[in-house]
């Protein structure tokens, strides 16, 4: 029987690298996120090639009461989750005093209490069940810091904290909760911070790139989101079933520094 999963932030970058990779082992996927309608369905139809079923909802993160219609539309198409995949995430670049307080709730709300509402929808289903994956996406920033970038490393530090807690509240239904934590990886996001990151600093986009991101990175290059993408495979695996609570870094060295 087909593993239902769903994967939020997927019409793009990591968590559409994360959608296809579980949608090339058969399973049903519910993707989410932002984009032109035409683009969101030649996405939602070429993750079905493999045989699953996928449907698309467009619930905004930052919205509980959308989020708890997402998490319903997925049990209402496919039945319960076997795989929540929390991706969903924003940034903005500035310094402290300047931050806009409109952009440290939203990144708040997007990349951290988002995960918050998704767990508690799919949690009962699968203590009940006794089986269920959740996987959080946090960040090589949900371990180390960087300047200009405060709410999203809160967000992403609390994530960690959020993995470890439900973890353990979950350790004895058979259900695991762990993260992932890229590095670097040029996606839409990332590529969108360069211009902003070039002003904060006063430098150049291509020293953004080389001076800033992968100076951080001691194999000098961007991590792939196809390797975060099998990652959260193997965490879904049963071979993963006694890991848990933890969290995995793909970060070129980032954080062994």
């Amino acid at each position: 029987m087909a593993r239902t999963v769903v994967v939020t932030g997927s019409t793009s970058g990591i968590g559409l690298s994360i959608a296809r990779a579980f949608a090339a082992e058969g399973c049903n996927l519910v993707i989410n996120g932002f984009g032109p309608a035409a683009e969101i369905e030649t996405i939602r139809v070429g993750l079905e090639q493999h045989g699953g079923r996928a449907v698309y909802h467009g619930a905004d993160m930052s919205k509980p009461v959308e989020i708890g219609d997402l998490m319903a539309a997925a049990v209402h198409a496919f039945g319960p989750v076997d795989v929540l995949v929390n991706n969903a995430g924003i940034q903005h670049v500035a310094p402290i005093e300047e931050f806009p307080l409109e952009k440290w709730d939203q990144i708040l709300a997007i990349n951290l209490s988002s995960s918050f509402h998704t767990m508690r929808a799919v949690i009962p289903a699968m203590k009940e069940r006794r089986q269920g994956r959740i996987i959080n996406i946090a960040s090589a920033h949900g371990l180390v810091a960087s300047p200009f970038k405060a709410a999203y490393v809160a967000a992403k530090h609390g994530i960690l904290g959020l993995t470890k807690t439900a973890a353990l509240e979950l350790a004895e239904f058979g259900v695991t909760v762990n993260a992932i934590c890229p590095g670097y990886v040029l996606t839409p996001l990332v590529e969108k911070q360069i211009p902003d990151t070039a002003k904060a600093r006063g430098i150049t986009e291509a020293q953004v790139k080389s001076d800033v991101m992968l100076k951080f990175q001691p194999t000098k290059e961007f991590v792939a989101a196809d390797d975060i993408a099998a990652t959260a495979l193997y965490l879904a695996s049963d071979a993963a079933r006694q890991i848990t609570g933890t969290h995995i870094s793909i970060d070129g060295g980032w954080t062994a520094q």
